[in-house]
């Protein structure tokens, strides 16, 4: 059997990362680690374009409309959707989510899913940098693999 692998190499990458203002405090931390992940496997900060969509039931429509620019390499969706007390939080998570794989299906470009989905805000904090890593490093990590995978495809 003939395995395919892909390397995680950004250098030469051009990458759009979305980011919701809603939830800020913990999204900041997300993005952070995106580039700092990028910049480790040999990105150049100057590849990464942010776009901030004010929250993430509105990024997969941004993540489309850049996916579909031709500009970039791949998307990476970086968002933080917490429960609350009302059912709102299933209707938005549900729609990130559906509508993120949309558009990558769609536009044929990576799109990256980095859009936490957390019951607390103990667990978001824990996902933007401490006991469980950074969900937005990870996520830019996806996006890298991806698109260097398609290139071995093509």
């Amino acid at each position: 059997m003939r395995k395919v692998e892909a390397n995680l190499l950004a250098n030469g990458l051009k990458i759009a990362i979305v980011n919701t203002r809603w939830n800020h405090f913990i999204v900041d931390r997300l993005v952070e680690g995106a580039v700092t992940a990028f910049k480790q496997h040999g990105g150049n900060e100057e590849d990464l374009t942010l776009f901030t969509a004010p929250g993430s039931f509105e990024v997969p429509l941004v993540a489309k409309k850049l996916a579909q620019s031709g500009k970039y390499d791949a998307v990476v969706c970086l968002g933080a959707v917490i429960k609350g007390s009302t059912d709102h939080y299933d209707h938005v998570a549900g729609s990130a989510t559906s509508g993120i794989a949309a558009a990558a299906l769609e536009s044929g470009v990576p799109v990256a899913f980095g859009v936490l989905t957390t019951e607390s805000i103990e667990q978001a904090i824990e996902r933007a940098g401490t006991k469980a890593g950074n969900k937005g490093a990870e996520a830019i990590l996806a996006a890298i693999e991806t698109v260097n995978l398609l290139k071995l495809i093509d």
